[in-house]
């Protein structure tokens, strides 16, 4: 067994207890190959797991990460090129960003005012300033961003790096979305679609709600001994079956049986997880879990951090609410402030936590929204459209060169301009630094081989350390 692989007795024992056929092939071939010397794993992955803090609505790059001298200088004046053919809304002229940018770090990286406490980490960060996409739309393009696709139901990502490596802790989903919005694209962003049901993201909480809602309820049952829910289970297990044999279709009656285990097995585990009085006062300090500002993040942040170490493979976090968070069309000063303010000190307390506890060097963090803003102004000059011809991302974490700056747009921060990297090209470096060939990683379904990146994506080595 390899340190990521599984054993032929763990793929077998997860068969029994209701994978179904397909995913049991797969768990079977990923054995088969580990029991004769080969790595399920197309290379060596640099990181174990994958923590996703999306920005709901989009973040404007030239506010925050992508410091634009050319566009403070040229404030009001008339942008000098072409705008995209396909605009969301009309803009007008040039807007200056109203935040100071200041270097930080040995490495001197620029970050604007709005994010004083994630600029002390740039030297572990990789700012990936020339992310493009094709959708000026917030529904097609989180989709896009989720699943690859902006208009068919595909699997997420977090479903595909599920399906790929399945997780690390048999009690615990490989795949947790925190707080998940339910609108544009809603459960489609973290969901399995075609892929074996069980690779889906298990949802704790909605954005709409407070985080301390982000809970598994029930997870205990007083009434009844652990011995007595296991012998209910395995004669429900057994009636299922009989009734899946008869009907082997039935992915939902499969994907039920399976979903009855996992909730079996989370008992032991799940409730000490959700048990944020555990950590220390100082670590929930770190994080701001006790600031009104920033608790709602925080405990988003802190969850993920409690899940990354009890193994889950994939983590997603989601700062919005019920409206579309980082989205200023109009009063970009207080809305950016705003969201800033919540996220900033949550997202560096993340960072340090992870650094401190030696889980930084195999976890790769990922951050961004569904696309940018332009650098041109809309509404009445304190607001800026969505653009998804050049916006920023960044990563942090195992196999990433911290401190550096990948890529770039124009000189007014509107186009991907040098080493653009698509988003089809973020979820084939994602999956590179699993351990995954992009082009590998694939299903059959109706006749044809899908994968997350579609018939496309490059994988950036130049961020790789």
């Amino acid at each position: 067994m390899t340190e990521f692989g599984f054993s032929r007795r763990r793929a077998l024992q997860s068969a029994a207890v209701g994978f179904g056929s397909t995913a049991c092939s797969a768990l079977l071939h990923a054995a088969a190959a580990a029991d004769a010397g080969h790595s399920p794993f197309h290379f060596q992955p640099r990181v174990k797991r994958v923590i996703f803090m999306f920005m709901k609505g989009g973040p404007s790059q030239v506010d925050t990460f992508d410091y634009k001298p050319k566009l403070q200088q040229d404030d009001g004046k008339t942008l000098p090129f072409a705008k995209p053919r396909v605009q969301f809304a009309p803009t007008g002229n040039l807007l200056a960003s109203p935040w100071r940018f200041r270097q930080h770090g040995d490495s001197g990286i620029p970050v604007s005012e709005l994010f004083p406490n994630v600029a002390r980490c740039v030297d572990d960060i990789c700012f990936l300033n020339s992310c493009h996409g094709t959708n000026a739309a917030h529904g097609g393009a989180a989709l896009k961003l989720h699943t690859g696709s902006d208009n068919f139901v595909r699997p997420s990502m977090g479903a595909w790096v599920s399906y790929g490596l399945g997780t690390e802790n048999q009690n615990l989903p490989a795949f947790i979305t925190i707080c998940p919005t339910l609108a544009h694209g809603g459960r489609n962003n973290w969901g399995s679609a075609f892929l074996p049901a069980q690779s889906q993201g298990i949802p704790l909480g909605v954005a709409s709600q407070p985080a301390t809602a982000a809970a598994v309820r029930y997870i205990a049952n007083p009434r009844w001994s652990t011995a007595a829910q296991r012998t209910q289970l395995d004669l429900l297990r057994e009636l299922n079956e009989k009734q899946l044999q008869q009907n082997p279709a039935e992915t939902a009656l499969e994907a039920r049986i399976q979903s009855y285990e996992l909730a079996f097995r989370m008992q032991t585990e799940m409730p000490r997880l959700q048990d944020l009085s555990q950590e220390t006062q100082e670590t929930q300090d770190l994080y701001g879990l006790h600031d009104k500002v920033t608790e709602n993040f925080a405990r988003q942040c802190l969850m993920a951090r409690r899940f990354a170490e009890a193994g889950v493979r994939f983590i997603q976090v989601t700062h919005s609410d019920a409206f579309v968070q980082w989205d200023q069309h109009g009063d970009l000063r207080k809305g950016h402030t705003k969201n800033a303010l919540e996220v900033d000190r949550p997202i560096a307390g993340l960072l340090t936590d992870l650094k401190q506890r030696g889980l930084l060097e195999d976890t790769l963090v990922l951050w961004g929204g569904e696309f940018g803003r332009t650098p041109t102004a809309q509404g009445t000059t304190d607001g800026r459209d969505h653009n998804p011809e050049g916006f920023t991302m960044w990563m942090a974490g195992g196999g990433v060169r911290g401190g550096t700056r990948y890529g770039a747009t124009d000189e007014y921060g509107y186009y991907a301009a040098e080493n653009p990297m698509h988003i089809h090209d973020v979820h084939a470096t994602l999956l590179h630094l699993l351990g995954m060939d992009h082009e590998r990683l694939t299903y059959r379904y109706a006749g044809r081989d899908f994968r997350l990146t579609d018939v496309a994506g490059k994988v950036h080595h130049a961020v790789f350390s």
